[in-house]
């Protein structure tokens, strides 16, 4: 059975929020206060389990986006299912608003899926965002799932640049408040930037990222990235460079 995930949001018993996408940037930035308080960390400690990497490439000249989904067995890193959507456009590149842009996509490539993942890793970030409401976790809140975000690079916050072995990490901070990790998936390569997103603490969300890792890149989002690159490319629209 395919699964659905759509805007419609159960937070609690007694309570439902909903959404739409085609706002003004000025409600979307509202609306991430709004739900940044619904985000809660919970202890993620599976060792085996499915793992769904995502990405998405834009052409704005086309006015479309192309998602993917990947999902990958830990720690056996054998991919399990593929999917990927078309979906049209509706807001534009603002940086701390990229979920507006991302998610509707990224939920119609979910909903294709036959295999239920139990946590999501996004390309993105999660509380490392000025109002502690990035991609993963409005993706995190939709889906009800755990997810987090693994980025290639800082959208905020500082830290100090951790050790050169594989695991070694430094916390990203935003004043006194630790919002995510600076993760060396790899020996002496540029570190990735791993932060909660939804039901799932800091700590759950490196060793899930460590435990994906072959290359730099963890397995789940590079794999997405290629399917939406290949894809983009076989439609003749434009995609994201390689990481």
């Amino acid at each position: 059975m395919k699964l659905r995930y759509s805007t419609h949001m159960v937070i609690g018993p007694d309570t439902t929020l909903t959404h739409g996408w085609d706002i003004a940037p000025a409600d979307a930035v509202s609306l991430q206060k709004r739900l940044a308080p619904l985000v809660r960390l919970e202890p993620f400690r599976r060792r085996s389990f499915l793992l769904a990497g995502t990405d998405v490439s834009f052409d704005d000249d086309a006015g479309m986006a192309v998602a993917g989904v990947v999902v990958v067995k830990i720690p056996s890193m054998e991919t399990v299912e593929e999917r990927f959507a078309f979906h049209r456009l509706e807001f534009p590149y603002i940086p701390g608003l990229l979920s507006f842009r991302e998610v509707p996509a990224l939920l119609a490539a979910f909903a294709l899926l036959r295999i239920q993942p139990d946590c999501v890793m996004a390309d993105g970030h999660g509380l490392a965002h000025p109002r502690r409401f990035g991609l993963a976790c409005h993706l995190g809140l939709l889906m009800g799932i755990p997810a987090f975000g693994c980025a290639k690079s800082r959208l905020t916050g500082r830290f100090i640049e951790p050790g050169g072995a594989k695991g070694s990490r430094s916390p990203l901070l935003i004043g006194d408040e630790t919002v995510g990790a600076v993760v060396r998936t790899r020996r002496d390569v540029s570190p990735v930037f791993v932060s909660a997103g939804h039901l799932i603490d800091l700590a759950g969300a490196v060793r899930a990222t460590l435990s994906a890792s072959i290359t730099r890149i963890p397995e789940p989002t590079r794999r997405a990235h290629a399917l939406v690159t290949r894809v983009a490319c076989c439609n003749g629209l434009g995609h994201n460079p390689p990481p």
